[in-house]
Order: C-alpha cells, then structure tokens, then sequence
C-alpha cells in the first residue's frame, strides 16, 4: 500500500478512529490530538513498509502517539499543583522573627560569657563539639559525675538569661505564641 492509500484510507475511516479513540481514550481532544498527529505523520514523506491492514495500522499508530502524549502530559504540573506550591508558607523568617531571632543569639552568647571558664569549657565541649561527658572528664582530669554537674548548671544558667529575656517580652517563645 502507497503512502497516498494510507492517506486516503485514513481520510475514509477517520470518524470511526475518532470514535474508537474517544472510547478507548475518555477524552474526546486526545482523541482528536491524536488523529491531527498521525495525519501529519502520514503526510511525511519517507519509506511505509509493509501496511496489510489499514484500519488496525491507523488505529494502533493513533493510539502510540495518544499514549506518548499522555506520557508527556503526566510529566507536567497540573495547574491544581501549581496552586498548591504557590500556598505554601514561606519557610523564611519574618524580619520580625529573625529580629527576635537575633536578639535571642545575643542573649545566649551573653549568657555563656558569664559562665566560669571551666563550664563553658564543658559546655563547648558536650554542645557544640557533641563529645560525650567522660571523653570531657577524662580530658580535664575531672570526675564524670562533676562534668555532668557542671553542664548541668552550665545549661540552667543560660535558660535563666533565655528566660529572662521571654519574661522581659524581647523574645516570644514558641509555645507562646501557639497558645
């Protein structure tokens, strides 16, 4: 069969393609969109090959190209996805929030200052390096039990300044701002 045949045959069955995509399909522009792309396929020019029957060749050849389509149309957001990226919050902080955010560093480095030598040492150490109190203990030639102590107290003392600035209203806390 010539190319010309297959064009004439396609013109010929084009309403029962149509209908037998749409069925297949459930989407009459597909279905459409299909037919308008297998038309320009066949208007090309280039070798055919063996076509022995042209209803089944046609009807299969507009089927790939709706199934790439679809493909195609699966790797894109739907404009319902798009909306809902557009809703989600901004991760970043607010200039307020970051102000606060700020204020609250400070107080923390203020705090640590005021400790002794040997607690921010300690507290350096176990928060910031994450080294465990007997690797500490065994550095500084202290016992476990005495870094566990001074950590403790360490940690106390700068949740006193952090506090103090909460009661102050510099700094709103998590928990306040959800009640």
């Amino acid at each position: 069969m010539t190319r010309a045949e297959l064009v004439a045959r396609f013109m010929e069955l084009y309403p029962e393609l149509r209908t037998r995509l749409h069925g297949r399909l459930r989407s009459r522009e597909l279905a459409d969109e299909a037919l308008s792309e297998t038309w320009l396929r066949l208007s090309r020019g280039g070798d055919l090959g063996l076509v022995r029957d042209a209803r089944a060749y046609l009807h299969r050849m507009a089927m790939n190209i709706a199934v790439d389509r679809r493909r195609a149309g699966a790797r894109l957001a739907s404009a319902a996805d798009i909306d809902a990226l557009l809703a989600l919050p901004d991760g970043a902080p607010d200039p307020e929030r970051a102000a606060a955010a700020r204020l609250e560093l400070r107080a923390l480095e203020q705090a640590v200052a005021g400790l002794t030598a040997r607690r921010r040492a300690i507290l350096v150490s176990a928060r910031l390096d994450g080294r465990s109190c007997q690797e500490i203990a065994t550095e500084m030639g202290l016992s476990k039990r005495t870094v566990e102590m001074e950590l403790r107290h360490a940690l106390d003392h700068c949740a006193d300044r952090l506090s103090a600035l909460d009661r102050v209203g510099f700094v709103t806390s998590p928990s306040a701002t959800s009640r």
